[in-house]
């Protein structure tokens, strides 16, 4: 990820952010273990992340995100805000 410009988080290593050209697009992985969570403003910077990592790695789209480690997952689409439970 680094590698690739993704900077890892000081305060929490498994997550790597990237900075698009403007300061308020960013693009976030959360990476533990084997399970992946990318978070972009646009869906296209996921899209672009998910082809370049699956040209290194064999990965599975497990579909919409409902949990990530013991979080549960909230989205509203109205609003576009993303929630703990």
């Amino acid at each position: 990820m680094i590698r690739i410009g993704y900077k890892r988080c000081e305060y929490n290593y498994y997550v790597y952010i990237n900075s698009l050209d403007d300061v308020f697009f960013f693009t976030f992985l959360l990476l533990y273990v084997d399970d992946i969570l990318i978070a972009a403003k646009s869906m296209s910077e996921v899209i672009k992340l998910k082809t370049l990592l699956s040209r290194e790695f064999d990965m599975k789209n497990l579909g919409t995100d409902k949990k990530i480690l013991i979080m549960e997952i909230c989205k509203d689409g109205t609003t576009r805000i993303i929630q703990n439970q």
